[in-house]
């Protein structure tokens, strides 16, 4: 007998599979969603979890970080102080020195 797949939202799960989810993910799932392409540029993200009658594509919220987004101020200035600090290493030792003591 073939298993019933479906898919169902994340608030909208059983008891029985929301046991089956923390019992797979036990340390969460963060790492285990899956990005499920729909009809045209559409998609939704997603865990995998089996029960014995079923398996079921659960449809979970993702929040994007933007926090390491190149244009976050505090990113800038580090950027750009590395490469001051890079450029000075840089001319330092870019021309040996022409001093002798002979």
């Amino acid at each position: 007998m073939d298993k019933k797949r479906l898919v169902v939202s994340y608030s909208n799960v059983s008891p029985e599979v929301m046991e089956a989810i923390k019992k797979k993910y036990p340390l969460g799932y963060s790492n285990h969603v899956i990005k499920v392409k729909t009809r045209g540029d559409e998609f939704f993200y997603a865990i995998t979890v089996d029960t014995d009658d079923a398996s079921y594509l659960v449809k979970v919220p993702v929040k994007i970080d933007t926090k390491g987004s190149i244009n976050d101020e505090d990113n800038l200035d580090d950027i750009n102080n590395e490469k001051e600090s890079d450029d000075s290493y840089a001319e330092s030792d870019a021309e040996p020195s022409t001093d002798s003591d002979d």
